[in-house]
């Protein structure tokens, strides 16, 4: 056997009577992703295969390749942006979310919000 560590990170408080969600996730070719939205506790994913545009809020947008390994902290941070960057094929991600007790996974951020926030979003940086 084999092993490699992808990621090591200490995660927020996790609520007690939280419980994990394993999902598979595809984006189709040039997927804009899901709309702005948070995550009612953390999550850890590792992408299977293509490529996907990743921004959290404090974060500048990054891509994420496949065989690498991302996380997010959930609560209160929104999750702008995961988007297949590839044009012509589509990328796949699993993640394992772990839910706090009577919180949806997923809140979706409205507009009134975004407006607010707009100025504190960090650009994509370019080479």
């Amino acid at each position: 056997m084999t092993q490699k560590d992808l990621l090591q990170v200490e995660p927020p408080f996790i609520v007690q009577g939280s419980f994990a969600m394993v999902r598979v996730l595809e984006l189709p070719p040039g997927d804009p992703g899901i709309a702005p939205h948070r995550h009612s506790g953390p999550v850890f994913g590792y992408m299977l295969e293509g490529e996907m545009l990743f921004e959290l809020e404090g974060q500048a947008p990054y891509p994420i390749k496949a065989g690498e390994a991302f996380w997010e902290p959930g609560g209160e941070v929104i999750h702008y942006t995961a988007a297949n960057l590839l044009a012509d094929r589509t990328s796949r991600f699993v993640v394992v979310m772990l839910c706090a007790p009577g919180v949806e996974m997923i809140t979706f951020v409205d507009d009134e919000e975004l407006a607010a926030k707009e100025s504190a979003r960090i650009p994509t940086q370019r080479a």
